[in-house]
């Protein structure tokens, strides 16, 4: 059965995880993002230290199990990069989704890997980096 091969227990549990990064309104740079393909949404908001990098991820999904579980691989790894790093790697998973380039360089993002032979989803697996760049754009828009 072919969902019983995309929501592995390792995506489950990643999904589950999501949890752990609750929405803090106090977050200074939010933003959010939609998935045309599936309905998925999420909010996201940053906190940054003094030099610019992720200090702070809080996280608001209504999402699919592969949305959640990408977006709780982001909250895990954005501690410490900077606004161009994530849109590096925003850029590289495009070009990874779309047969373009190779698995994207983030931690563990091999998790969702058979996530992408399933088009539908590919807009969910981008949310949380989408809205990352939302809010840092909307920061630097401000400031």
């Amino acid at each position: 059965m072919a969902s019983a091969a995309l929501y592995t227990p390792r995506i489950l549990e990643l999904a589950t995880s999501l949890a752990e990064y609750g929405w803090d309104d106090a977050l200074p740079l939010q933003g959010s993002a939609r998935s045309r393909s599936c309905g998925s949404t999420i909010e996201l908001g940053l906190g940054l230290d003094d030099q610019g990098r992720v200090e702070q991820v809080g996280l608001r999904s209504q999402a699919c199990a592969i949305g959640q579980a990408s977006a709780a691989l982001f909250a895990r790894e954005a501690a410490g990069k900077t606004a161009d790093e994530l849109r590096r790697s925003l850029q590289d998973m495009r070009q990874w989704l779309a047969d373009d380039g190779p698995l994207p360089d983030w931690p563990g993002i091999e998790a969702i890997e058979p996530a992408r032979d399933y088009p539908g989803r590919h807009g969910a697996i981008l949310l949380a980096w989408q809205a990352a760049s939302e809010a840092l754009s909307s920061g630097e828009t401000r400031g």
